[in-house]
């Protein structure tokens, strides 16, 4: 009896100091957080510069404004960005192409940030098709890109879906060929689709993006748990291919785009 007694007060004991807790995490030093893309549309060029924040802050990144942020190519060019809004920073003359190398530099608090990309061959999207399926009560729309890959060339894609106007994809959807090299590709995009409906006006872009860029990405879905059939979620940062500790990315790629009105 007396070792019952002992067991059913050791239960009220545990059951009494049960409490919700939460994890006591060190603020992180805040770090500068940059996007920055070039493409063979016609510019101007954007590049975002912000601060991260701690775990448990809301959403709002801080701006950082002040910045001197240039692009440069490997012909000789440089163009110096202006700040239009804080933390946002635009082009003036610079046009990308296909082939050449940009690099960013930016000097903020006497910290100077680099990186470069190259803008991979422009690959064309030949149309976008619809896949409707359904299942659980529900029905969804998914857009279909059909391209031809080029054969013996290593290529990387990344797709963002518009509906009217209104960029809506909210899981990156990345592609690389590895083991389609050289086929005709319809590639689905199972993101986040439900959002398209019958006579919405969907636009597809397509993007060539380099190595470096496709990397990030991969690794920022994983992190995540994010994109079609993730599931894991971990606390690492991706590998940015911007030096000196920043976060992000900066890439120099092409567009090619479609739009259908969903029928």
């Amino acid at each position: 009896m007396n070792k019952i007694l002992l067991i059913l007060a050791g239960c009220i004991f545990i059951y009494s100091c049960e409490k919700t807790i939460t994890p006591n995490l060190d603020a992180p030093t805040s770090q500068v957080v940059i996007q920055g893309n070039v493409t063979d549309a016609e510019g101007p060029y954007t590049v975002t510069i912000n601060k991260s924040v701690g775990f448990y802050a809301d959403n709002t990144f801080p701006a950082v404004s002040g910045a001197v942020v240039k692009i440069s190519d490997d012909m000789g060019v440089t163009d110096s960005l202006t700040e239009t809004s804080a933390g946002i920073y635009q082009t003036h003359t610079l046009q990308g192409q296909s082939g050449h190398t940009y690099t960013l530099s930016i000097t903020s608090n006497a910290i100077t940030y680099a990186a470069s990309s190259t803008m991979p061959a422009a690959v064309p999207l030949d149309s976008v098709t619809l896949n409707h399926t359904s299942g659980s009560g529900n029905k969804r729309i998914e857009a279909i890109a059909n391209f031809q890959d080029p054969a013996g060339v290593k290529n990387y894609y990344q797709f963002e879906e518009y509906i009217n106007g209104q960029l809506f994809t909210k899981n990156f959807y990345i592609f690389d060929d590895r083991l389609s090299d050289g086929k005709y590709i319809a590639n689905t995009l199972r993101t986040d689709s439900s959002w398209i409906n019958k006579g919405d006006l969907l636009k597809v872009n397509m993007y060539c993006i380099d190595e470096n860029v496709h990397t990030y990405f991969s690794q920022l879905i994983q992190s995540s748990g994010s994109g079609a059939f993730n599931t894991t979620a971990s606390p690492a940062n991706p590998a940015s291919n911007i030096s000196n500790g920043a976060f992000g990315y900066f890439s120099a790629h092409t567009v090619r785009s479609r739009t259908i009105t969903i029928n």
